[in-house]
Formats: structure tokens, sequence, C-alpha cells
């Protein structure tokens, strides 16, 4: 299938989108139908409801849940790109899909062994999307990550060694007071911090990020972290 066409209205970048494809129960690989021709919409304020698309599976015909599409652009805005309803009778065509390209070209990965894909889960709550930043930083070669039962007072998600991290789940862009409380509490203990967030970054946050090299991860509702800005590239080249 031919990438889809999305033109950033943020920054006005233009982007290849595939759609990701996911696993029926029957077996089958399933995705979302893309629109075409219709405008994206810049995500500014995330509902679990607007989140989440109804597909139909064309070899069983089940209807299930899945992630709506979204693409990160560099600029950090979050984009949702359009699929086609459902509808009741009959199946919808599919889109048969390729994992979607990354929007932020990274670094050349100078790691010294080269780690394997990396294996997202979906995220549905916000406890998912921390499990999920756990998932990553593990992927990334951290040992030891630790996920707390309560968020303490910090708002430290998870501890690894020589790393903390935090996990914005809200559904408005991260603020700039989370990237200097992060980095505070990050040279406090004389580790590294790093940034996930759901709904993206306010334009300042990010400008901070980038002159305290505070790695800035967006995370899709697929659970497949993508990195926004230099350090995050670094991060992902070299490992910790």
């Amino acid at each position: 299938m031919d990438s889809l066409p999305v033109h950033c209205p943020a920054c006005g970048r233009d982007h290849a989108y595939i759609t990701p494809v996911y696993p029926c129960p029957c077996g089958s690989p399933t995705a979302p139908p893309l629109m075409r021709g219709t405008p994206v919409e810049p995500i500014t304020h995330r509902t679990w409801n607007d989140d989440w698309v109804s597909v139909r599976c064309t070899a069983c015909g089940r209807r299930d849940q899945w992630p709506h599409p979204e693409l990160c652009c560099p600029c950090g805005a979050v984009l949702r790109i359009p699929v086609r309803p459902v509808t009741p009778h009959g199946a919808a065509p599919s889109a048969a899909a390729r994992p979607p390209g990354p929007s932020h070209i990274p670094l050349p990965r100078t790691a010294a062994h080269p780690r394997p894909s990396f294996r997202p889960m979906v995220i549905r709550t916000a406890r998912d999307a921390v499990s999920a930043a756990a998932l990553y930083l593990k992927w990334l070669g951290y040992r030891e990550v630790v996920q707390p039962e309560v968020r303490p007072a910090s708002r430290i998600d998870l501890r690894a060694s020589g790393l903390i991290a935090q996990v914005d789940s809200t559904t408005r862009p991260t603020a700039l007071r989370d990237v200097e409380c992060l980095w505070l509490n990050a040279l406090n203990t004389s580790v590294s911090g790093v940034l996930f967030s759901l709904a993206g970054y306010a334009e300042d946050a990010r400008s901070r990020a980038d002159g305290l090299a505070i790695p800035l991860f967006v995370m899709d509702l697929t659970g497949t972290p993508q990195p926004v800005n230099s350090p995050a590239d670094e991060l992902i080249s070299t490992g910790p």
C-alpha cells in the first residue's frame, strides 16, 4: 500500500505515514482504514474515547477497538490521522501496512550491541503508559527499572540504575514546569532524567529540555515511544 501523505499544520512539514497493523484474535493482520484527502487534526486535548477507533477484521468480521493512528511531528505536534468509520453492515476495506516510519530522524546507532526490535504494549490507562515506558527503558538497556505502586510527591514514575523518569499521561501537552522539576530531581540525586508524554510538549518545555539535555519522548496508544529532541536521539543511539 502507498503511504499516506500527511502535512503538519503546525510547522508545515510533510510526512509519509503508514498505519500500524494489529493482530486480530483470529490471527489475521488488521489495520484502521485511513482517509485520504482529509486534513489531520493536531491533538491539543486528549480524551480516552477519542483515542480509540473501531476496526473490523476483513477475515472474520470481528469488530474491535484499536488505538487511533497518530503521527508525532519533529516540531512536537501530535497529529491524529483521519480514519474511515466502520459501517454497520459489511467489512470496511482493509489497509495492509507496515510499522510507521519514524517521524524524527535518529542519529546513527553507535551502541556496541544492536538491540532486538522493541515490542510495545497497548496503552489503555495511565498505569499502562508508565508500564510501557518501563518496557522501553529496559529495551534501551537500563537495569533495575522500578515502578512504585503509588506515585510519589516528586512525580517520579520510574527509577532505574542511574536514571529517573516521568510519564505524563494527561490530556494536555507537558509543561515547562514538568521539565524543570524533573531536572531538579535528577540533579539532586546525581542521575539522569527522561520524560515521556502522551500529548506532546509545550514549545517552551521542549526548548528548556534541549538546553538541559533532557531526552523527550512522545508515546502513542500503541505504546511505542518516539524521540522528539536530540538528547532522545542520542539516548537511543548510545544507550545508558
